[in-house]
């Protein structure tokens, strides 16, 4: 299950997966689970409960991983998003998404109960990816992830990478004929240090340059009580 208070470290890879069943007697079934290795954690499903897999799973398989959601910072948070996926009528998170319809398919519905788990605090604000691993099973998920959480196919890399950051704001510079722009946030005016990369607006034409906790102030100004934003209006695009 993992330590409480177990935190990220570089590397590290906390994921939460859908198995769908592919045994025809049992096809449609699904299974939601927490892993740290999604290739190893498929065999033990499909070895049965003498390999590790899960009573639930056991003589059922083949099971597939169809879909995997990783970024998590730490194991409990990956095992809290688990619990609310299996369980989302106990978790008050939850309290909106209706229950599963006689015409729903299991798999449909987990699809639904993940869309709005997506959009739901404090799940809304982590920079998880959604990762289809078999392009055939991918659906639309409605409500859609909000903007900063990338849609991914394809089995994860071999480890956990820093997502990718762009956009920017623009603060008039006045600078000695020597100096370069770039080289200054455009939101404070202060230099960047060398250990520190600018954000960057990805806009056509602009070239805005940022400081990443700058950029997070400005784009928090209607949200004070919160630390990280979703999204925001680039001044300089």
């Amino acid at each position: 299950m993992g330590p409480a208070g177990d935190t990220a470290r570089p590397g590290r890879f906390f994921g939460v997966y859908l198995l769908y069943c592919l045994n025809p007697r049992h096809r449609g079934r699904v299974y939601v689970g927490f892993t740290v290795n999604p290739a190893r954690r498929v065999q033990q499903h499909n070895g049965g409960r003498k390999k590790g897999g899960a009573w639930r799973t056991s003589g059922r398989g083949p099971w597939e991983m169809v879909l995997l959601v990783h970024g998590f910072p730490s194991a409990v948070a990956a095992l809290r998003f688990e619990w609310a996926w299996q369980h989302p009528h106990a978790s008050r998170r939850l309290t909106h998404v209706g229950p599963r319809l006689r015409s729903e398919a299991a798999f449909a519905f987990h699809l639904r109960v993940l869309a709005h788990m997506l959009r739901a605090p404090p799940w809304a604000r982590l920079p998880l990816t959604v990762r289809w691993l078999r392009a055939d099973f991918r659906r639309e998920l409605c409500p859609p992830p909000p903007p900063h959480m990338p849609l991914a196919f394809g089995p994860p890399p071999p480890r956990a990478s820093a997502p990718r950051s762009s956009s920017g704001p623009l603060v008039d510079l006045e600078l000695e004929p020597h100096q370069d722009a770039a080289a200054f946030c455009a939101l404070c005016a202060r230099s960047f240090q060398e250990e520190e990369g600018p954000l960057c607006c990805p806009h056509p034409g602009c070239c805005l340059r940022a400081h990443m906790i700058c950029l997070a102030e400005e784009f928090l100004r209607e949200e004070p009580e919160e630390l990280l934003p979703l999204e925001g209006q680039c001044p300089g695009a």
